[in-house]
């Protein structure tokens, strides 16, 4: 493969550490006061469920997460944060990769309503599967220092 400035491995982390940078956004912008004391993350979330088309979603979301609000809103800030760190860092890359994929996923699933979040789940969901298939955790991670995977 000929690429320009970097080699195509360092390109996938360049894509990598992208994708971490973004999830490291989508934690830092969020209002953590609102997600754990008022819990608006998770009242916003029950709002598009209730709506959604599918039966499945909504049923899933009721069982899932609307029972268990508080907790719910604890894992998907700091699930956000860990995949940013991670991917930052190359750090158990793969199983970044493939939680943020499925993160991706299931946001993608949830907003099939709202275009616009579907073209940024859309990509994130792509780029993780671009640096989890170029294996993007040989060059600049932790992963690759500690002779992981």
């Amino acid at each position: 493969m000929d690429t320009i400035w970097l080699t195509g491995a360092e390109w996938v982390a360049v894509l990598r550490v992208g994708l971490g940078l973004w999830w490291l956004e989508s934690w830092r912008h969020k209002d953590k006061k609102g997600w754990f004391q008022r819990g608006t993350g998770i009242a916003w979330a029950a709002d598009v469920a209730a709506k959604h088309r599918w039966s499945a979603v909504r049923g899933g979301f009721d069982a899932v997460v609307a029972s268990r609000p508080r907790t719910m809103a604890y894992v998907v800030v700091y699930a956000e944060l860990a995949l940013g760190l991670g991917l930052v860092a190359g750090f158990l890359t793969p199983i970044a990769l493939v939680g943020g994929l499925l993160l991706n996923l299931l946001y993608l699933v949830l907003m099939i309503h709202d275009w616009a979040e579907q073209g940024q789940n859309t990509m994130m969901a792509l780029i993780s599967l671009v640096a989890l298939f170029g294996m993007s955790w040989q060059t600049w991670s932790l992963d690759s220092a500690l002779g992981l995977f």
